[in-house]
């Protein structure tokens, strides 16, 4: 039975309160976005997790739906309940309400479809990933929603044919797929350390940096990493409607996840239409700023929304990077 996992993550501290948007949130660029009209409205996320605790009440207002496909609560396929803390994390940053308590998400106003694919462990197997991938793809909203991005923090060290095979079906239908690119980074960028689905071409591949925007030590590095975002000391929702400071790979993918939402909703509008996978991919990389680091650490360099005030579309030949 192969078996997927939660990347390695630290738990810093846990707070019983707080109010503040988060540092790593505001290093992206997220309040230039919101200055300008844009939460992330009409957009739904798919994050396959441990779960999330659908009770904080940061995260009872941003899902839209739910599905659990491991064996925790006897498989009960609507209980999400989240035993390990990672999953509820990981949607905070995504899309924390905007509330005036607690911490503030990337989109705060975009949904959640919250598949549990992991146990409270922090395991599972490769074919509960596989299955949540599919059901992010075929499912659709009360409303006729349907997923734009799926977000996953996890990772193998095995290539699975058939997940593979599930994230080029969802990329197919135009859902940009976001993965963290592990944890297993040995401070050289000149080897190569791959965690899958991360590793995927296919995939947005996302690498971590701290608060002053260096590289963190334990971030992988590869030929295919996309782009970096913060993932040290990143302070987002916890059980039991506390918060939590959490470092990680996990913890950067979720501001570009999130990021991705604030990007779909300002550049439909703009273009009265609707972009394809390539071209949201394209969008996202023009907000990355090179830092001083070979590609190989950084890819195309830091997630900055700042920089899409501008958003010219200049699609076939930077989706062609990816």
């Amino acid at each position: 039975m192969s078996k997927v996992g939660l990347i390695p993550f630290t738990i810093q501290t846990v707070l019983k309160d707080t109010k503040i948007i988060p540092p790593g949130i505001k290093l992206v660029g997220a309040p230039n976005s919101w200055e300008q009209g844009y939460f992330g409205n009409g957009n739904v996320i798919a994050v396959l997790d441990t779960g999330c605790d659908s009770s904080h009440f940061e995260l009872q207002n941003q899902i839209i739906d739910v599905y659990n496909f491991t064996t925790d609560d006897k498989g009960d396929p609507k209980n999400v309940k989240d035993y390990n803390g990672h999953g509820t994390h990981v949607c905070g940053t995504i899309c924390a309400e905007e509330n005036d308590r607690g911490v503030i998400g990337v989109a705060p106003k975009a949904k959640l479809l919250v598949l549990k694919v992991l146990s409270g462990q922090g395991y599972g197997e490769t074919k509960w990933v596989t299955e949540g991938i599919r059901y992010a793809t075929k499912w659709r909203g009360p409303n006729g929603e349907r997923v734009r991005v799926i977000s996953m923090s996890l990772g193998g060290r095995d290539d699975h044919p058939d997940l593979h095979k599930a994230i080029q079906e969802a990329i197919s239908q135009e859902i940009l797929v976001v993965c963290a690119a592990g944890n297993e980074g040995d401070g050289n960028h000149e080897t190569d350390e791959f965690a899958y689905p991360g590793a995927y071409p296919e995939v947005v591949q996302v690498g971590s940096v701290n608060l002053q925007k260096e590289i963190s030590t334990f971030s992988n590095t590869n030929k295919v990493i996309d782009l970096v975002a913060p993932g040290e000391e990143i302070i987002s929702t916890y059980l039991n409607n506390e918060f939590a400071v959490l470092s990680g790979t996990s913890m950067a993918t979720p501001h570009v996840s999130g990021a991705v939402a604030l990007i779909i909703e300002q550049c439909e509008k703009e273009f009265d239409r609707s972009l394809t996978e390539a071209e949201v991919y394209a969008q996202l990389i023009k907000r990355t700023v090179s830092l001083n680091y070979s590609r190989r650490y950084q890819g195309n360099g830091l997630l900055d929304l700042g920089l899409g005030v501008d958003s010219n579309i200049e699609t076939e030949q930077t989706a062609a990077n990816k």
